[in-house]
Parts: C-alpha cells; structure tokens; sequence
C-alpha cells in the first residue's frame, strides 16, 4: 500500500508547469505488454476498460465487467515492477460509495496500485470513499466511454460556455475530492489548456491537442498499429503490426507448404 501510495503522489506533483517532465500513459491488457511498457520507463500503465474493443471484441466499453477488469489487471500486474498501474473500474461498478470501495480493493488485490472511474461531481461521494480506503483515484472528464449509450455516440466537449464551466466545476470537485490526476478526454484543446491551469494536480489529455495537459495517455494498440479496424482521429500511429503480423503468418503458411509431403 505504501508504495502505491508513493507512486501516485509522484505522479500528483508532475505538472509541467512546475518544470516537470510531461507524463507518459498506455494501456496494457496482458502480461508481455505491460513488462514491455515497464522495461521502456513509462510513468503510468493503464488497465483500460478500453480492452471491451480491442482485445474482447465488444462495440464498446459497457459491456465489460469486474471479472473482465481483474482477469486483466492480476495479468498486467505480473509485467509491471515500476510504473503506476491503474486498474479501470467498468460500468456500473461504482454506484455507491460501498460499492466502489468494494470494488477498487477487488482491483488493488488483483495487483492495481491505483483505480480510475469516470464523471466529475455526481461522483466525487465514491472518490473519497475510495480515497478514504487509502486507495488512490484517477479521474476522468470530458468524453467518457462508459455514457456512449447515453449521449447517442462520441463528441468533442468544452464547445459552449455551459460546457467548459461543468468541466471546470468538474476538475475542482474531483481534485477537492483527493483524485492524484485526471485524464482529459476529446476536449476542445483551449479549454483542456485552461482546465489544466486552473488544476494544482496533473490533467493527462486524450485526444485533446498538443501540449495541453501535463502528459498523455494513448491506447497502446493505437500506437502499434495492430487494430487496424478502427483508429481514432487523433492517434498517432508509430507502427505497424497489423501488417507484420500478417506478413509473418503468411510466411509460416508459405512455409508449412513448402515441406509437406
């Protein structure tokens, strides 16, 4: 407990306005991945519920469960010696504040040194409790997956001035609240700007333009290219291992015809 504790207070005075180095942020679904992330020297490895897509092949994000959460985490967990890990909590798993601590000790026992869970003020009575649990908190504002359904789709937020205030109102609450950093996601850039400038903690920005936030956080598939089905606007692609994959089975194929009988 003690040192995920210290690591996420590492992470809670990273602001780049201080003279800080920005904050690295990945996903990671799976032993070698999160080892990988780990050996590289990134700050904070996510568990992100974001696997419902790209590794379990639902439309979107609320369709996976604790059970989902904490086979994946106990998984990464075993890579991870030195970055932050997170462990996401899905839909419907924070609804009360029992709830949610039940929940985020589940993922703590599971191997997360930390959990995040999306939505600003109406959550912020599940944030303390966890926080009181002595289990570090990483919010989330702006497009949240977990409400797709509700909001009819994904779009940018922070477009009218009622927007960018609950945003606002939002950040403060949930700092108040004692969460160590917030992801920012898909939020106009100038308002993601003024959202981290208005916060004491650190804001990791998604989608959100460059050089907004105190670090960033992406999708680890998205930066290797190897969902290739869907990439999100926004994402810079560093490789391709959709292809190289392809590439290599074809070659092992290939090779199999080439020494039957």
């Amino acid at each position: 407990m003690e040192s995920a504790l210290k690591k996420s207070n590492a992470i809670r005075t990273r602001k780049v306005s201080a003279g800080k180095d920005p904050i690295s942020c990945l996903t990671a679904y799976d032993y070698a991945t999160g080892r990988l992330l780990d050996e590289t020297g990134t700050d904070l490895i996510l568990v992100g519920d974001s696997l419902g897509m790209v590794v379990l092949g639902f439309p979107d994000t609320t369709h996976v469960t604790m059970e989902h959460m904490l086979h994946h985490t106990a998984a990464v967990h075993r890579g991870v010696e030195n970055a932050l890990l997170v462990g996401d909590l899905p839909i419907y798993s924070y609804e009360t504040p029992d709830m949610a601590v039940h929940n985020a000790r589940l993922l703590r026992k599971a191997g997360a040194d930390a959990v995040k869970l999306e939505g600003g003020v109406k959550q912020t009575e599940e944030v303390k409790a966890i926080v009181s649990a002595s289990i570090p908190v990483f919010g989330h504002l702006g497009m949240l997956p977990q409400r797709v359904k509700l909001e009819g789709g994904y779009s940018k937020k922070g477009k009218s001035t009622q927007e960018v205030e609950a945003l606002i109102e939002d950040a403060l609450a949930l700092q108040k609240a004692g969460v160590f950093a917030i992801v920012l996601e898909s939020i106009i850039p100038e308002v993601a700007k003024q959202i981290t400038e208005t916060l004491e903690i650190p804001t990791i920005g998604i989608g959100c333009g460059d050089a907004t936030c105190d670090g960033e956080i992406a999708v680890i598939s998205d930066v290797l290219g190897s969902y290739p089905w869907f990439v999100p606007p926004f994402a810079t692609v560093r490789a391709n291992l959709a292809q190289q994959t392809k590439d290599a089975v074809t070659q092992y194929i290939d090779a199999l015809d080439r020494h039957k009988p």
